[in-house]
């Protein structure tokens, strides 16, 4: 499978469908839906992770439902922009998705998603740890899927 990158993204999926954005954790899986203009993303789920084709398949499944036509994968880069093992987990979590079933897939750098999600979260929510670990994942997977939708400039 090759990844593609956001303009291919773009042009591979069909228009007016929406996409799903994902940040894979250690144990959960946050899912992110954009609208069907690819404007606004918004949290939709979390995953909790057991073997990874059940959770492939608990993600097309939420594809399926949502008419979903893409993924945009958060890529943990390193501060400095190398890649290290949480990056190389990540392509390889959508490069197996490919061997269960076709999908198309881009990367999106994912640096501080989850610090400025946690920190929205406290600072302007006013959120306890406990609720915040319930959003905290689906909500960087939206801070994820919006910038890259973002980075295409999307009006509709």
């Amino acid at each position: 499978m090759t990844i593609l990158t956001l303009d291919e993204l773009a042009a591979s999926t069909p228009p007016n469908t929406p996409w799903l954005g994902l940040d894979l954790g250690e144990k959960t899986i946050g899912v992110a839906v954009s609208d069907l203009t690819r404007t606004i993303a918004s949290p939709l789920q979390l995953i909790r992770k057991t073997k990874f084709t059940a959770d492939a398949e608990a993600l097309f499944r939420l594809m399926d439902g949502r008419g979903a036509t893409g993924l945009v994968i958060g890529l943990p880069v390193n501060m400095d922009g190398s890649e290290g093992p949480r990056a190389q987990s990540a392509r390889a979590f959508a490069r197996n998705l490919e061997r269960i079933r076709p999908v198309s897939v881009a990367l999106w750098d994912e640096r501080l998603s989850t610090s400025a999600v946690e920190r929205f979260l406290i600072e302007d929510l006013d959120l306890n740890r406990k609720r915040r670990a319930q959003v905290v994942d689906r909500t960087a997977a939206a801070w994820i899927l919006q910038g890259a939708l973002d980075r295409l400039g999307y009006t509709g």
